[in-house]
């Protein structure tokens, strides 16, 4: 049998284990869910009804804060908690099967319960309206009779004065009485009220025995009257108060002890149906253990016997198709090689190896042929790596070059207006001299004389100063290219140095440049080849960026990373590259423009100087349409040899996914 054919024996054995086992844990995960969707819902039911006994305590408390302070906040929060009960029993009766019988009687019960309360706000009501009108303005009015008769009897010595005395004690005390009644329901007080009230009833015959007006008299009769009226309506409060006290007894009270009543024989019946939930639940992983534990272990004795027989039939072969090669390996090319003609995979495998030997065989005659090809090969490497040095060497100093043509159009125009000046200053001196000659001399014509002189002067001066500064930025940058030399210099000055060499042929681009590069950044370094890489990037922005004459601009911005290093950034808002071009940007001789005059050594010029001459590190951000970024990491101070490209090397370099080439 081939050796695919033992192998998919065992991979058959293996899906059919992998299938039955997932049958039964199949199987038991659905009973294992029933068992554990009962468990769940008894847990859920459980809670619910520890959050309805809450609930219900809390609104008991509620009620009974509000009966003894009315407040508009506690009110808002009963009807709040009511709301909250109320729904939750509304939408838990269809969710929650096993309390869906329950659910009618608890939502009766909580329903007499908030009913209750329903009443006995209406009995609070009561209560306060009784208080206000039946015994608080009785009151107001026997003050107000009393101020009368006092009024009315004038003198102190008057023989009405005692009893009336007595009678305002005892109305003062009855009104203190029937005011610590209302707020505490002690039965002393209200007792201690009608007993003051009596004895004014007492003292009012007395009084009108006494009077001496009219008035008094009349005012008198009224106090009679007001008095059995204060009294009728401590009665009637000491009633609703008795109601009230009957309906938190009965409708709170009573029917929030039966909803607790109902609540733990609920709970007793969800901790039985839990308890037989777990029990379930319990007994089906144990069967599903079993079930699984025994078909694992019988499969996994048929697959190690089935192993066991393919690796013995595959083993032995391999092991003597491992000696023929160790043979081959050491030279020994003589061994004779077994199994080649079996018809399965071993077959095949020895009579490769047959073919590998008559192979070496040959190899000793070729390696000699390879070698001194190989030699020759290296022969023509070096041979071209020194031509691609030179050539490197010539692009460098033809990016130098290429500056000049723009340097002396620059330089032209500060010259020829100098010219031009100095020509018109002696044409006006020789004018100025005839009129001399002539005759005397006005001071106006003199005026005039000197101040053209001097116009003529500065014009002279800034124009000499302009084109002397030109040529000493283009001299110092041409010093730095032919030399590259280490020494000290401010990376501001040596970049506007740069700029200066490359703004013509950026102007004549119609490309702008815009330079953020801060003062005091001081560099030990090789402005040379700092120069040579900003150069090179300037001109592949102008040829490759901005091509059949586009305009941009570009962007040097530079600042400093720690104290030992500085990050420059050259930035265009140019075409960008493509993905193609990006991984190739920087490998040597490569060029999109080819037919043009392109050599494809820019780029790898700047990654050489970059990370070889300046020590430093470049990266490449760019993408198709969206411009082109060069950063660039160098250290302040910078160290290594001054041959600062390698012919040929192939830069390692870190490409992102936007700029062009």
């Amino acid at each position: 049998m081939p050796i695919r054919w033992r192998i998919l024996s065992i991979a058959v054995l293996n899906t059919a284990v992998v299938v039955i086992l997932a049958a039964l844990i199949w199987s038991g995960a659905t009973a294992l869910g029933r068992a554990w969707d009962e468990v769940r819902a008894v847990r859920e039911s459980d809670i619910l009804l520890v959050t309805l006994e809450g609930e219900a305590g809390r609104l008991q408390n509620l009620i009974h804060r509000y009966i003894n302070e009315p407040s508009p906040e506690i009110f808002a929060e009963i009807l709040l908690v009511r709301e909250a009960v109320l729904g939750l029993l509304r939408t838990r009766k269809p969710a929650d099967r096993m309390l869906a019988d329950a659910m009618d009687k608890l939502a009766g019960v909580t329903e007499r319960f908030l009913d209750g309360f329903g009443e006995l706000r209406g009995v609070q009501a009561a209560i306060n309206r009784v208080y206000e009108d039946e015994v608080l303005r009785p009151a107001r009015e026997m003050a107000g009779l009393y101020s009368i008769v006092e009024g009315a009897a004038g003198r102190r010595d008057a023989l009405i004065w005692p009893s009336l005395g007595k009678s305002r004690e005892a109305f003062t005390a009855s009104l203190v009485a029937a005011n610590a009644y209302y707020l505490s329901l002690a039965m002393t007080a209200a007792n201690e009220a009608q007993r003051n009230l009596e004895t004014i009833e007492r003292t009012i015959p007395v009084m009108v025995d006494l009077a001496e007006t009219d008035v008094q008299r009349a005012a008198l009769d009224a106090l009679g009257r007001r008095a059995a009226a204060f009294r009728a309506g401590l009665a009637s409060l000491s009633e609703r108060f008795a109601a009230r006290t009957h309906i938190l007894r009965t409708a709170i009270d009573g029917n929030q002890a039966s909803m607790i009543s109902t609540i733990d024989s609920l709970q007793h019946e969800m901790r039985e149906r839990e308890n037989r939930a777990q029990a379930s639940l319990d007994s089906t992983l144990r069967r599903i253990f079993r079930q699984v534990v025994l078909v694992a272990s019988g499969f996994l004795v048929a697959i190690l016997i089935g192993a066991a027989v393919v690796t013995s039939s595959i083993r032995e072969p391999l092991r003597e198709l491992m000696s023929a090669m160790h043979a081959i390996v050491a030279g020994q090319y003589d061994k004779v090689i077994r199994s080649t003609r079996e018809k399965d995979e071993i077959g095949a495998m020895a009579r490769a190896v047959e073919v590998f030997r008559e192979n070496a065989i040959a190899k000793r005659q070729a390696e000699n042929d390879l070698r001194a090809a190989k030699e020759n090969a290296e022969t023509a490497l070096r041979e071209l790596r020194d031509a691609q040095k030179s050539l490197i060497d010539a692009e460098k100093l033809a990016a130098l070059g290429g500056l000049v043509a723009g340097v002396a159009h620059e330089v032209n125009n500060p010259v020829g207006i100098s010219l031009t000046v100095a020509s018109s200053l002696s044409r006006r001196a020789d004018v100025f001299a005839g009129e001399i000659a002539q005759g005397p001399l006005r001071r106006s014509k003199l005026d005039e004389f000197v101040a053209g002189t001097r116009d003529a002067a500065g014009q002279l001066v800034a124009n000499l100063q302009r084109a002397g500064e030109l040529i000493q930025s283009f001299k110092q940058v041409a010093v730095d290219r032919s030399h590259a030399e280490l020494r000290d210099f401010d990376l501001r000055e040596a970049t506007e140095q740069i700029v200066a060499s490359v703004r013509p042929v950026l102007r004549k681009a119609q490309i702008a440049l815009v330079l953020e590069v801060p003062d005091g950044i001081a560099m030990d370094s090789y402005p040379g080849s700092y120069g040579q890489v900003l150069t090179n990037l300037f001109l592949n922005a102008v040829a490759h960026a901005f091509p059949d004459g586009r305009t941009g601009t570009i962007e040097v911005r530079a600042r400093p990373l720690g104290p030992q290093h500085v990050e420059i950034i050259v930035a265009d808002d140019g075409v960008g590259m493509t993905d193609a071009v990006r991984r190739r940007a920087f490998d040597p001789f490569f060029t999109t423009r080819r037919g043009q005059g392109g050599t494809g050594l820019g780029l790898h010029i700047i990654h050489s100087l970059v990370t070889q001459s300046l020590g430093g590190r470049l990266t490449l951000d760019t993408a198709a349409g969206h411009g082109t970024s060069f950063r660039m990491v160098l250290p302040r101070r910078a160290a290594g040899s001054v041959d600062t490209v390698a012919a040929g090397a192939v830069p390692a370099l870190q490409i992102t996914d936007r700029a062009h080439g």
